[in-house]
């Protein structure tokens, strides 16, 4: 199948610098592969460097790319400005940001403590906004052209139950995307966004929907074209939007989710259906996996 293959030519990302939050694992990670295949350094980030270590010499082998490992919690303003930092001083420069870094999990927004709320707003709208602008603030002041890329989702505009925070944090980062795009411009800095639908991810996966009712609410018999997300299209978009090919793409948002968001808005809505005293064994299921 021609979307499970790479899109962009060879080199199309030479010479570029990109910073991947969260690109230690799961999505963050497929696409940091294809951005080295691409011929971008690429520098990773999230707070566990073990895991980041180990991922970045994984990266470098298959792909023969520079990673940069930098152990990072991107709600501490101070930590995100020691990674660019540490990307300058290693490559010289930084040229994209892709704002991939989020927590979620699923819950009656009344079980919530105000601390399980935050866990999840605090790394998604604090973390993609204090990111954004520490890396607006080096290329401003350094007069460098740059691209940033944010991962919201399509509950972003349409809300859904059950991920109250996540949906809240995700529209936050869908306005700043919109809001900068316009700010920024003169600056040489576009800001864009990608909604993606269900690409399903190891861990993600066990808090969005726990084996218990994974099958019942299959999120591929939402979806019109019939299945989920393959990692490498998503990372096609990825790279395409943090390439100069798509220059005159600015202040966006591009879905990718096979058509789910229009067949059913509110991507866990239809949680409405699983009855109270489950909800009590899923959470000790969530829970055991953290």
């Amino acid at each position: 199948m021609l979307y499970q293959q790479k899109m962009l030519r060879d080199g199309a990302l030479q010479g570029k610098t990109i910073i991947v939050t969260g690109g230690g694992t799961g999505l963050g990670k497929s696409a940091s592969r294809y951005l080295l295949e691409l011929g971008a350094n690429v520098v990773i980030c999230s707070r566990k460097l073990p895991i980041l270590e180990a991922s970045a010499a994984e990266l470098m082998s298959e792909t023969g790319g520079q990673v940069l490992a930098v152990a990072c919690d991107v709600r501490e303003y101070e930590q995100i400005e020691n990674v660019i930092t540490q990307a300058v001083a290693r490559f010289g420069g930084v040229d994209g940001l892709l704002n991939n870094a989020a927590g979620n999990f699923i819950s009656p927004t009344e079980r919530l403590s105000h601390r399980a709320f935050s866990s999840v707003f605090d790394i998604v709208m604090k973390g993609s906004a204090f990111f954004t602008l520490a890396i607006g603030k080096y290329w401003i002041a350094n007069n460098r052209r740059g691209t940033i890329l944010s991962i919201v989702t399509t509950y972003a505009w349409t809300g859904s139950a059950y991920v109250v925070p996540s949906a809240c944090a995700k529209a936050g980062v869908l306005a700043m995307t919109r809001s900068l795009a316009v700010e920024w411009a003169k600056y040489g800095i576009r800001v864009n966004a990608i909604a993606p639908g269900p690409f399903p991810t190891e861990g993600a996966w066990d808090n969005l929907l726990p084996e218990p009712i994974r099958e019942k609410f299959n999120p591929k018999n939402k979806v019109p074209v019939g299945r989920v997300g393959e990692h490498q299209e998503l990372a096609n978009l990825v790279a395409y939007l943090l390439s100069d090919y798509s220059a005159y793409i600015n202040g966006d948002c591009i879905t990718i989710d096979g058509g789910e968001w229009l067949k059913g808005a509110g991507e866990f809505n239809n949680l409405e259906a699983v009855p109270k005293e489950m909800w009590d064994m899923l959470e000790m299921f969530i829970k055991s996996k953290k």
